[in-house]
């Protein structure tokens, strides 16, 4: 490629875009970033539940990225190690955040309509919480982010039977700080 003639970057698989980001290419980032900045913020978002500190925790995974590409081992898709790198930098951000529920603000109208569901949700949360991390972090991955065990297991650093493992003691104790039996679908209203 000659000097000053920009490398056609958009062409580039993701692997080409990394390795060209390591070895100086100043254009290869900032493609990779334009490509997946969107999902990255979605993972981000349905990790830490507040679009600000999802932003925050995109901001902070790509820098990771940035400065640590070299470490790519190619044994995954970027995308994974992408996905891994932003729900560690979620996971760091919750760690230092002290926890907080927001309930959404609804007109008069749609309060009573959306009250249970609220409730629901609020209590959700409150129990995601009181996980320990691996199978909070694992539960958000795989019932929630619907990532295949295998993937979850690349993005966490674990072997698929801890996934499947933490996931199931997850859905227990989420169960039992819920009020459920385990396995048992419960009732309901209308």
């Amino acid at each position: 490629m000659s000097p000053g003639v920009a490398a056609p970057v958009a062409d580039l698989s993701d692997r080409e875009l990394l390795a060209l980001h390591v070895d100086g290419d100043d254009h290869a980032f900032a493609e990779l970033f334009r490509r997946h900045k969107d999902r990255m913020w979605a993972v981000a978002l349905r990790t830490v539940r507040d679009p600000e500190l999802a932003a925050d925790c995109v901001q902070d995974g790509f820098i990771a990225a940035f400065r640590r590409a070299e470490s790519y081992r190619g044994e995954a898709a970027v995308t994974t190690w992408l996905h891994r790198i932003i729900v560690n930098a979620c996971l760091d951000r919750l760690r230092r955040r002290k926890p907080t529920a927001e309930l959404p603000e609804y007109e008069l109208a749609d309060r009573h309509d959306h009250h249970a569901s609220t409730e629901v949700r609020l209590d959700i949360q409150e129990a995601l919480a009181k996980l320990p991390e691996g199978q909070r972090a694992a539960l958000v991955l795989v019932d929630m982010h619907a990532v295949p065990v295998a993937e979850a297991a690349v993005i966490l650093g674990v072997a698929e039977g801890t996934i499947k493992s933490r996931c199931a003691r997850g859905r227990a104790a989420l169960a039992q700080h819920l009020g459920l039996t385990p396995g048992v679908r419960p009732v309901e209203h209308d």
